[in-house]
């Protein structure tokens, strides 16, 4: 008989549930983006909520038939955004409300985490058992890329989940919301990352392109930053250009974001005093940004005593998941 853990996300457009067992492996797993009506740029907090209530029997259905429910021997939730006083979004009552009732007909403790702390765990405990994380895990950087948040955070783990402390990050909207806005304004659906993603793989493929003027750098003080007007910038670029205009723009895009990520993680590194950086969230999963945030890395760093050391997630797990929570109710579950 295995011990396994089961996890329920349910942000503001993705519905996950996962299981994992007690070594970091994952048994089952499905997530799927809530539709948003084309042009959109999202959904109303009461609409997500909706879509996740309707969405979830038939996932746990999927999972009483993929694994044994006696073999469950905890249960995690992500029941806010993050771990703060007053931290709320309705949508994860959604996943409340079936982690409570599965909970109480299997007999098995519920743990709730942040869904920042979701993140957190996917990256760093993912196929790792939890006795690996208290014996080994030091103090970390955690960069947060997600639809919605932008932020640098000192990060260590704890009973709980996860001590996540903000360093640095967005002052106004965050890098998601830029990469989104800017593809519905092409003409992709949302969330638009991909889409972007590889638009800007396509121009750096193409054999005669050329490095036009772009968008100017985003100025980075203290760890944190302003991105308002970057997306002016794009949104006016966007309006006076033709589709064939897209890849190069995407480019432009991507590649500044990825120089303010590089400068991001060193101020962050420094704050916190760590060579250690994990990215986590839909943004860190750019096969685009990845690349080139390490060579822009590398450019800043030079002639430094020290670089950064970037690590990233399985770009599956990087997005909005219940894999971290599964594996926070599994170190949580098995630490007491």
């Amino acid at each position: 008989m295995s011990d396994l853990y089961l996890g329920i996300d349910t942000s503001n457009y993705k519905t996950s549930v996962a299981v994992t067992d007690g070594t970091g492996r994952i048994v089952f797993e499905r997530s799927e983006y809530l539709e948003v009506p084309a042009g959109s740029r999202g959904l109303r907090q009461s609409e997500a909520f909706f879509r996740h209530s309707c969405r979830l029997p038939e996932y746990i259905r999927e999972v009483c038939s993929e694994v044994s429910a006696g073999d469950i021997r905890s249960a995690g939730v992500s029941s806010r955004p993050r771990r703060v006083e007053g931290s709320y979004m309705p949508c994860f009552l959604a996943g409340v409300n079936a982690a409570e009732e599965i909970a109480s007909v299997l007999g098995i403790p519920l743990h709730h985490f942040s869904h920042q702390e979701g993140h957190a765990a996917a990256v760093i405990e993912y196929g790792r058992s939890p006795s690996d994380i208290t014996a080994s895990e030091k103090k970390v950087v955690l960069m947060h890329l997600s639809g919605g948040t932008t932020e640098s955070l000192i990060c260590a783990p704890d009973a709980h989940g996860y001590d996540l402390r903000i360093c640095g990050g967005t002052r106004d909207i965050s890098i998601g919301q830029l990469i989104d806005r800017a593809g519905v304004a092409m003409g992709y659906h949302f969330p638009s990352g991909m889409y972007l993603d590889e638009l800007a793989e396509q121009y750096t493929e193409a054999e005669h392109n050329t490095l036009k003027p772009g968008i100017p750098a985003v100025r980075i003080t203290d760890g944190c930053f302003n991105l308002s007007g970057t997306e002016t910038q794009i949104l006016r670029w966007i309006e006076k250009s033709s589709e064939d205009e897209y890849p190069y723009i995407a480019y432009s895009l991507f590649d500044r974001t990825a120089q303010l990520l590089a400068a991001a993680a060193v101020q962050a590194s420094d704050a916190a005093d760590t060579d250690t950086v994990y990215m986590a969230g839909g943004v860190s999963s750019s096969s685009f940004i990845r690349k080139s945030t390490e060579k822009k890395l590398d450019m800043i760093t030079k002639g430094r005593r020290s670089r950064p050391i970037i690590i990233y997630g399985e770009p599956a797990l990087s997005g909005d998941n219940a894999v971290g929570t599964a594996l926070l109710a599994c170190r949580v579950h098995t630490q007491k």
